[in-house]
């Protein structure tokens, strides 16, 4: 009975020596599996970031691509606007040369119905003239020529040429008493300035 209890005492200690050994490989074996996984993880991660890093030849080549078009868009688009801006300010310089080629036939009309004898003031030819007068200037209206206002009004170097001075009482300071050559402007542009009699 006495041995029987020794026996049991040592293999009681053994078993559990070995019951420790195995529970400390497992958990040795879950270490080394749990730094296997981690070091691949940590792998996987730094090549995603290796390719996130460093881009496709082809995304490189197509972001040139559309970089290159969109400059050429805007150069084009500047080359429009500059045409376009060119392209008026040639008409609008076209356009006041002409008009200036046909105020001197305007100022023979002008002269012409101003020599009109009152006797034949009515007569079918004055008439005439003085209709085609009429439906030319109407004709330089549209097209954007307006008359410079000058009697009555104070004189504006902007607008008015003296080229002759009076002392009148009847008149104000820097009046204009009298218009020598009528006065056009085209688009808000003088195209001629009125050559004026300034009165004081």
């Amino acid at each position: 009975m006495g041995k029987d209890k020794d026996k049991e005492e040592r293999e009681t200690p053994g078993g559990q020596e070995t019951m420790v050994d195995s529970a400390d490989q497992e958990k040795n074996m879950e270490e080394e599996n749990l730094s296997s996984e981690t070091e691949e993880a940590k792998e996987n991660e730094n090549l995603e970031h290796d390719k996130a890093g460093k881009k496709d030849p082809k995304d490189v080549q197509i972001e040139e691509m559309q970089d290159r078009l969109m400059r050429q868009m805007a150069e084009f688009d500047n080359f429009r606007k500059r045409t376009e801006k060119e392209k008026s300010a040639m008409y609008e310089v076209g356009a006041r040369e002409m008009i200036e080629k046909i105020l001197p036939v305007l100022d023979n009309f002008e002269r012409a119905l101003a020599a009109v004898p009152e006797e034949e003031k009515g007569s079918s030819f004055a008439e005439g003239v003085e209709m085609i007068y009429k439906q030319f200037i109407k004709t330089l209206e549209d097209a954007g020529v307006e008359m410079i206002e000058a009697v009555g009004q104070q004189f504006n170097p902007d607008v008015h040429n003296a080229v002759m001075h009076i002392d009148d009482e009847a008149y104000g300071e820097n009046e204009i008493s009298q218009e020598l050559q009528r006065g056009y402007k085209y688009r808000g542009t003088v195209v001629r300035h009125s050559m004026v009699q300034v009165a004081n």
